[in-house]
C-alpha cells in the first residue's frame, strides 16, 4: 500500500462525519412529513421500513466492505446519502418517500462497520492501534455534536420547506463524497480476493460466522451494549413526545433535545480519561444510569426528564465506545467490517423489539 499521513487519515474520517451527518432535513424528517400531510400511522409505518432494511442491508453491507474495500463503502455510503435527499426532494406520496427512507437506511448501514474498520487498520498499519480509543471517542463525540446541532436547526428545515431543506443536506452530503475520496485504502490480513467475487463472499461470511460461533465474549457483548443502547436510544425517542405532554413549551424542545445529545457527546469524550476501566464496571454503571433515565421519564416533571435523558445517553455513548474499542481488538482485520456490521444488526434487532415494549410501558 501507498504511504499515508496516519495523521491525515484520521482527520479525513472525522470531517466525513462531521459534514456527511449535519442533515438538518433528515434530523426533522417526522415533523417535514407532518408537515406534508402524512399521518402519524404513515409515519409509523415509514420509520419500520427504515429498520426493516436496516436488518436486511446491515451485514451483506460489511461483507462488501471487507470483500472490495473499506474506502469504496464508505464513498458509497455517502452517494446513497445523497440520493436519499434527491429521492425525497422528487418524492410524491407515501410508495416514493419509503423508497427515499430505504435509501437512507442503506447509507447508514453501508457507513457502519466500515468507518470503524478502516480506523482501526489504519492505525494498526502505523502501530497506533493503542489510540483506536481516542479515535472512537472522538468520532462519536463529533457524531453526537454534528446531529445535535441539526436537530437544533429543526425550525429552520420547516421555514425553509422540505424540498429546500432536502437540498442543504445534499450539499453536504456531496461534500462528504469528496472528503471520503480523498481517503487511502488500508489491508491487513490476507482480504478474500481470488478472482471469483460470489466465492469472496461466501469465504468472508463463513470465517465471520466461525469467529461468532467460537467467541462466545463477542456474541455476549454485542447482545449487553445492544439492549442499553436500545433502551437509552427509545428513552430519547419517546421524549419527544412526552415533554410537551409534561408541560415543557414547544418552543423548547429543540433545545432540550440538543442538550440530551450534549450528554452523549461527553459520555464519549469522557471515555478516553477512564481507558482502564473494567468492562464489567462499566456495563453495570451504564446499566443503572439507563434504568435511571427510565425511570425518570414517569416523573412528570420535564426537568427531570431531561436530565435523566442527558444522563441515559451520556453513560450509553461511554459504553458504546468502550465496546467498540474491546470488539475491535478481538476481530480479525479481514472480517472486521463484518463482524462490525453485526453488532449494529443485534441492535436494529432489538431496537424493533423493544420499541413496540417501551412504546406500551411508556404510552
Amino acid at each position: 500500500m501507498q504511504k499515508f499521513n496516519i495523521k491525515k487519515q484520521i482527520n479525513k474520517l472525522y470531517m466525513v462525519t462531521s459534514v456527511g451527518y449535519f442533515q438538518i432535513a433528515g434530523a426533522s424528517w417526522v415533523a417535514l412529513l407532518a408537515l406534508r400531510g402524512f399521518s402519524l400511522l404513515e409515519i409509523g409505518i415509514l420509520e419500520s421500513i427504515f429498520h426493516i432494511v436496516s436488518c436486511c442491508f446491515e451485514m451483506p453491507s460489511g461483507v462488501m466492505a471487507d470483500v472490495f474495500g473499506r474506502k469504496k463503502v464508505l464513498v458509497l455510503s455517502q452517494i446513497t446519502s445523497l440520493l436519499s435527499g434527491v429521492l425525497m426532494i422528487l418524492s410524491t406520496g407515501f410508495a416514493t418517500t419509503a423508497v427515499a427512507i430505504g435509501f437512507s437506511a442503506l447509507s447508514y448501514n453501508l457507513a457502519s462497520g466500515t468507518r470503524e474498520a478502516l480506523a482501526y487498520d489504519s492505525l494498526k498499519l502505523a502501530g497506533q492501534e493503542e489510540d483506536y480509543q481516542k479515535f472512537a471517542s472522538t468520532e462519536m463525540m463529533l457524531y453526537r455534536i454534528t446531529n445535535s446541532t441539526a436537530t437544533l436547526c429543526a425550525g429552520l428545515a420547516l421555514w425553509l420547506g422540505f424540498r429546500k431543506a432536502y437540498v442543504v443536506d445534499i450539499v453536504f452530503s456531496l461534500a462528504a463524497v469528496l472528503i471520503a475520496c480523498s481517503l487511502k485504502e488500508v489491508q491487513l490480513g490476507e482480504r478474500q480476493n481470488n478472482g471469483n467475487v460470489f466465492q469472496d463472499l461466501i469465504n468472508v461470511i463463513k470465517e465471520s460466522w466461525k469467529f461468532l460461533m467460537t467467541n462466545k465474549k463477542a456474541k455476549r457483548i454485542m447482545v449487553i451494549n445492544a439492549l442499553i443502547g436500545a433502551i437509552s436510544t427509545l428513552v430519547l425517542f419517546f421524549l419527544q413526545a412526552k415533554l410537551p405532554l409534561a408541560g415543557l413549551n414547544h418552543a423548547m424542545l429543540g433545545p432540550a433535545l440538543f442538550v440530551m445529545g450534549l450528554g452523549a457527546a461527553m459520555g464519549s469524550r469522557a471515555v478516553s480519561h477512564f481507558p482502564d476501566s473494567p468492562y464489567k464496571k462499566v456495563v453495570t454503571a451504564g446499566s443503572l444510569c439507563v434504568l435511571l433515565a427510565l425511570g425518570m421519564t414517569f416523573t412528570k416533571n420535564p426537568y427531570l426528564m431531561i436530565g435523566g435523558g442527558f444522563i441515559g445517553a451520556f453513560a450509553d455513548d461511554f459504553l458504546e465506545v468502550r465496546t467498540d474499542v474491546i470488539l475491535n481488538e478481538m476481530i480479525p482485520s479481514e472480517q472486521r467490517a463484518t463482524l462490525i456490521s453485526v453488532n449494529s444488526f443485534v441492535f436494529s434487532v432489538i431496537m424493533i423489539i423493544m420499541s413496540t415494549l417501551l412504546g406500551w410501558v411508556m404510552k
